[in-house]
């Protein structure tokens, strides 16, 4: 399926949305719930880590590796290095910001992986880095034949997408999950940091429709077949 606008307006507003996220997930990392450390007394601040990497790297990186080959006028192999790249600094900052979470939990006391979040945040973790594993070896080194690539392209883009969206849907959960505990320990459920996580989750999912938005629609011409957005 694809849609007939061209990508580009569509990805202006990936952008604009990325860091809209960026801001709204820093503002509430920091200024409301106290800042980022590696090692502190307050664990808080550990976990704050978390959704900081996973909203900027996972969510906001990944997608934006995801628009690369439609939203930039380069050339197919530079665009092609772009999206590995990109692709490979959401992983590890997903991995870190996963981490993150497991430290938090293990120095504060707390069980490991007894939420959906939890398990779903796993598997999908897993999944991305199946993912850039196969796209490196069958479309950058040491590649393989033509035919090979053009069969695997449609599955790659499929797959692709289908691990992003789990992604997004995991992040809304992640939200979900944090205010809840944040109002049962006495946030205020009507204040201006419950109405933030809120908004921020909206413009999570809205970054999110505007990514697939992006790579649905269509990206620049190139001379030789192209290796769509994924």
């Amino acid at each position: 399926m694809a849609i007939g606008a061209p990508a580009l307006p569509f990805s202006f507003v990936v952008h604009v949305l990325a860091v809209a996220g960026a801001v709204m997930v820093l503002v509430w990392c920091i200024h409301f719930r106290g800042g980022l450390a590696w090692e502190s007394s307050n664990k808080s601040l550990i976990f704050n880590i978390h959704p900081v990497l996973m909203l900027i790297g996972l969510i906001i990186i990944g997608g934006e590796a995801i628009i690369s080959y439609k939203a930039l006028p380069l050339k197919k192999e530079v665009k092609k290095v772009i999206h590995l790249v990109l692709h490979a600094i959401a992983f590890i900052l997903g991995i870190i910001g996963i981490y993150t979470a497991f430290k938090y939990h293990n120095e504060s006391g707390i069980a490991n992986l007894y939420s959906l979040h939890s398990w779903l945040g796993i598997g999908i973790i897993v999944l991305y880095g199946i993912q850039w594993a196969y796209g490196f070896v069958v479309f950058f080194y040491p590649k393989g034949t033509e035919e090979i690539r053009r069969e695997s392209l449609p599955w790659h883009v499929l797959f692709g997408m289908f691990v992003y969206i789990l992604a997004v849907a995991n992040a809304e959960l992640g939200f979900l999950e944090k205010l809840t505990f944040l109002e049962s320990s006495g946030l205020a459920k009507y204040g201006s940091e419950a109405f933030l996580v809120n908004f921020t989750a909206i413009v999570t999912v809205l970054f999110g429709v505007f990514v697939i938005l992006t790579t649905l629609s269509q990206g620049p011409p190139e001379e030789d077949y192209s290796y769509s957005a994924i």
